[in-house]
């Protein structure tokens, strides 16, 4: 399987391999290679390798100009997941709460509605995306930038462990190899690659999760951004990718709707403090943001994110300036 002998050889030589080397040192390395040892020790572990030559290798995947040798699985999610239809979720790490409420939310009814929500494990929006596909009782899939056998980062162990019961984290990355600051963007590049569209929730100027962003864009992919405030740093980034064409993010139906998919109906959705207060005050009549500022005592910024909030949710709509409530259909 010389698929898996690249990704051995990568996790040897410490290098990025994604094309069988000329060089001798590699030569060497495949015959002495032992492909049964080595599948053998993954099964000891708990893990699995899909290469790319392989039919159940993601093929949306297989699409990037450099995808990997293969890719390592660990959890109890079938190699088919990989190749459902996806949306990735990333963002800053540390993203403020807003953002973090957004990802969450994203997370939860993208899931619901049929997605696999990919993501990267990391703190931040990552792991809140990654948190409310669980919460629906959904599919999601974790990109690592180190071995598939760790957990980076360490407090998100738990994390992966509920990402596990039901999906599955994933690397190019063999067991054992350590992170370092280079894998990360190439890390990147897989899960955009995995995913139909990506949506950045929050990114400063130089964030990682716009080179996730690059190589979405690189594949012909759809990339969303949701718009934040125009003096906050943690929005430059997104803001700056919806002026060069990114679609706005603005409710979960602008993802689901270029998918043909419609929004999962249920229980309400779990809203803020402030969100809650604004939808009890649009439940007497529609308000425009004045008056909802009076009504709620709320200043303008926990308004604006309020509002936002329950645009995502579909729990209001603005309309000519008035924001009304939005009741789920019975």
């Amino acid at each position: 399987m010389s698929d898996l002998a690249l990704a051995a050889f990568a996790a040897e030589t410490g290098a990025h391999v994604v094309r069988e080397p000329k060089e001798l040192r590699f030569a060497r390395f495949r015959r002495a290679f032992d492909t049964g040892a080595f599948l053998a020790s993954l099964s000891e572990q708990g893990l699995r390798f899909v290469g790319r030559s392989e039919a159940g290798f993601p093929p949306l995947l297989r699409e990037l100009h450099d995808p990997p040798p293969g890719l390592f699985l660990r959890g109890a999610g079938e190699v088919e997941l990989l190749g459902r239809p996806a949306v990735a979720i990333v963002g800053a790490r540390a993203c403020s709460s807003y953002g973090g409420q957004v990802a969450r939310l994203l997370g939860r009814e993208l899931a619901a509605a049929g997605l696999v929500v990919v993501s990267g494990l990391a703190r931040g929006v990552d792991g809140e995306a990654h948190r409310g596909a669980l919460e629906a009782g959904g599919a999601t899939v974790a990109v690592l930038g180190c071995g598939v056998d760790r957990d980076y980062p360490a407090a998100h162990a738990s994390l992966a462990r509920g990402i596990c019961e039901h999906g599955l984290v994933v690397s190019e990355y063999a067991p054992g190899v350590e992170p370092a600051p280079w894998r990360f963007p190439a890390r990147n590049r897989i899960i955009a690659g995995l995913a139909a569209a990506s949506v950045i929730v929050e990114a400063r100027e130089r964030s990682g999760a716009l080179i996730t962003a690059d190589f979405a864009l690189e594949a012909g992919r759809e990339v969303f951004a949701v718009p934040g405030e125009i003096t906050s740093s943690l929005s430059a980034g997104t803001n700056a990718l919806l002026r060069l064409g990114a679609t706005p993010l603005t409710r979960v139906s602008d993802v689901l709707e270029p998918l043909g998919l419609e929004q999962a109906r249920g229980e309400a959705p779990e809203l803020g403090e402030h969100a809650r207060m604004v939808l009890a005050a649009l439940e007497e009549e529609p308000a425009g943001a004045d008056d909802l500022g009076r009504v709620t005592g709320l200043d303008a910024a926990p308004l604006a994110t309020a509002l936002a909030e329950l645009e995502l949710a579909g729990a209001a709509a603005e309309s000519d300036g008035l924001y009304r409530g939005v009741r789920p259909p019975e």
